[in-house]
């Protein structure tokens, strides 16, 4: 082909692709979420990158309809899913005779967005999400359990340094409908869940001019978001403007009873917080609602999100199956996470051992490297007929821990020669003596945190 038919590589914006090295540190943080989920009790769950548009746009609407890929094959009308938890709400609906109850899923999978592309967001990107899905009821003590498992998992990567922020849409919509205001929750909703990102003084702004509500009704609403204290301080207050109002009471006896919970679950009384102005802007929740801030990166804002939905599945069938649960938005927090140079990097190579034959025949290294993975260690052949520089600096490119050299010598002793990458030293073995030492070193690297905060 002709150098000018030549079609650029290149790739769309908003579409990540990792180095090599990068994925390794991404699969790292992916297996440690699998890792979590399981130790939880939940099952894994896949559902299609594409479904009828009627099916994801049950109950979508507004920003979401906005940024959805949809598409027409013949005649099918096609969208490519924004989220997994709607697609998890027609799973669930559809197989509900077959499962059982409650059902706790995990799902880590891309999902699709066309928003403008831009420095850490992506319109391609894995959400990792959990959910527990009741039969006509779910518990309370479900919506603590899910900040215990976002304390959990976040300690287990080695971040420390977070507050997990709760609030109950019942309380919000309550107090709205006290001010006069239930014919526009859902406005009032998604504008107060801008605060964090344009401001109390925007919200009341695009609250009188957007939707006509009167300037000190609009004061009111961000005067009571901006609620501060203790937990037990914030609910004390709360009960107090309750004024008889059931589904304000109702949510306000609600987030007690999650924040009594998520202490018994043992979550540390500094990692969660009471914050009235989360309000999560998609209509599907209903009560309990969280959101997860890095306390030396509030800028990024949220890493870990969710809460309760009891109608999501409404739409899908007349059985009541309410859930709850969170989303990690995973190539994002990769991302950022990366760009803060806070990743552990002691295991970024593609194996723990490079075996280098130094004679034609093959067949010694090949018989090594089958002991050496029946050990559990990851040993690559370097095969390429190159100078004794290149097939050593190869192992040092990859960052491969120890290359193990095969001469006449140590074939006809039965030993190996082994060098630390890292230190440069080098030792003849055995094979049972290499295995041993390498198993114990990957260990210790394996034990270390995936990230590493700076001081």
């Amino acid at each position: 082909m002709s150098k000018s038919n030549l079609v650029t590589p290149r790739t769309l914006p908003g579409f990540m692709e990792l180095s090599p090295r990068d994925q390794i540190a991404f699969e790292r943080i992916r297996a440690a979420l699998v890792d979590t989920y399981r130790l939880y009790g939940f099952f894994p769950l896949d559902t299609p990158v594409l479904e009828h548009s009627e099916i994801l746009l049950a109950k979508a609407g507004g920003e979401t309809e906005r940024q959805i890929y949809r598409f027409q094959k013949g005649d099918s009308d096609l969208t490519m899913r924004f989220d997994l938890t709607v697609p998890l709400a027609k799973y669930v609906a559809k197989n509900a005779g077959e499962l059982t109850f409650p059902f706790r899923r995990y799902q880590i999978g891309k999902v699709y967005r066309g928003e403008r592309a831009q420095k850490g967001r992506f319109r391609e990107f894995y959400q990792s999400d959990i959910d527990i899905i009741g039969d006509g009821a779910l518990g309370l003590e479900n919506d603590a359990e899910i900040p215990a498992i976002i304390d959990t998992l976040l300690r287990r990567l080695g971040l420390d340094e977070f507050v997990i922020r709760i609030n109950n849409r019942k309380v919000l919509s309550g107090f709205f409908t006290m001010l006069g205001l239930g014919d526009q929750i859902e406005n009032v909703l998604r504008t107060v869940d801008k605060i964090d990102k344009i401001g109390a003084e925007k919200v009341r702004e695009e609250l009188t001019d957007t939707f006509g509500i009167a300037a000190d009704v609009a004061e009111k609403v961000t005067d009571f978001v901006a609620l501060k204290g203790s937990n037990e301080e914030i609910i004390a207050a709360l009960r107090v403007m309750a004024q008889g109002d059931a589904l304000f009471t109702e949510g306000v006896d609600e987030l007690e009873t999650v924040c009594r919970g998520i202490l018994a679950f043992g979550v540390p009384a500094d990692h969660f917080r009471i914050d009235l102005s989360i309000a999560r802007g998609l209509d599907y929740y209903t009560g309990t609602v969280y959101e997860t801030t890095l306390l030396r990166h509030p800028e990024i804002g949220s890493v870990c999100s969710g809460g309760r939905y009891d109608n999501l599945a409404g739409y899908y069938t007349d059985r009541k199956l309410p859930g709850v649960g969170m989303s990690i938005g995973l190539t994002r927090l990769f991302y950022i996470l990366n760009e803060m140079d806070v990743l552990g990097r002691d295991i970024d190579a593609p194996a723990d051992v490079l075996v280098i034959p130094m004679t034609e025949d093959l067949a010694p290294a090949i018989r090594i490297s089958a002991s050496l993975r029946a050990a559990g260690i990851r040993t690559q052949i370097y095969m390429e007929k190159k100078k004794f520089k290149a097939k050593i600096g190869y192992a040092d490119k990859l960052h491969v821990p120890y290359a193990l050299f095969l001469g006449e010598d140590e074939i006809r002793e039965g030993k190996v020669a082994v060098k630390d990458m890292t230190t440069g030293e080098q030792q003849t073995l055995t094979l049972e003596a290499l295995i041993e030492m390498v198993s114990a070193a990957m260990a210790i690297k394996a034990a270390q945190p995936l990230i590493v905060e700076q001081q």
